[in-house]
């Protein structure tokens, strides 16, 4: 039975998105491993919901089973004022039930994100992903310094996780951010095959 890595984010412009697809690449290079996409939708300022429950387009949206069913989660946001997006927020603040029965507990996870520029708090955004991810007791893995293109970036990478200079154009990932992006999941593709649990 493969193992599944959940990569569930959130994407305002499309650069958070295009790290997903990255990730769930680098997963899926991994033998015995799959992944799947799950998005969350806007949160409105109005009390009505707004959206659909069906996106008109991109992935699914998650929902608290698709947590509870993977083996590993990697969780993407664009930065909000150092800080990760509130949709992503609103959309894990709803998962007590799986806080309380401990389904995340020891499970690897690892965090992504994309801003429109150089210094917008990167760190500070995957660092407040972590957060409740530890709350509910996940293995959280970064990357290594032996990931070439760490050391080599001129645009996007922390040992924190992977990271993306969108800029104010939107510009696509470089070849150092997709290689960290694919880094990371496989380095989770890999944590979840040794912490499983014997059958």
């Amino acid at each position: 039975m493969p193992v599944e890595i959940l990569v569930l984010y959130y994407s305002r412009h499309g650069g958070t998105a295009a790290m997903a697809r990255q990730v769930a690449r680098g997963v899926e290079s991994v033998a015995g491993a799959g992944a799947y996409l799950r998005a969350v939708p806007e949160v409105s300022a109005r009390c009505e919901a707004v959206a659909p429950a069906v996106p008109e387009e991109g992935d699914p949206y998650a929902t608290a089973e698709d947590l509870a069913r993977c083996d590993g989660l990697a969780l993407g946001s664009p930065t909000r004022f150092g800080n990760m997006a509130a949709p992503l927020k609103h959309f894990i603040d709803g998962t007590s039930d799986l806080w309380l029965s401990g389904a995340l507990a020891g499970k690897p996870a690892g965090v992504f994100t994309s801003t429109a520029s150089l210094h917008g708090g990167q760190e500070t955004t995957l660092v407040s992903m972590m957060l409740p991810l530890l709350h509910h007791g996940m293995v959280l893995a970064g990357l290594p310094y032996s990931e070439a293109a760490l050391t080599t970036t001129t645009t996007g990478g922390t040992p924190y996780g992977p990271s993306h200079v969108a800029g104010p154009d939107g510009r696509p990932l470089s070849e150092e951010e997709k290689a960290l992006c694919q880094a990371l999941g496989r380095r989770l593709a890999g944590l979840a095959l040794r912490l499983r649990e014997p059958a």
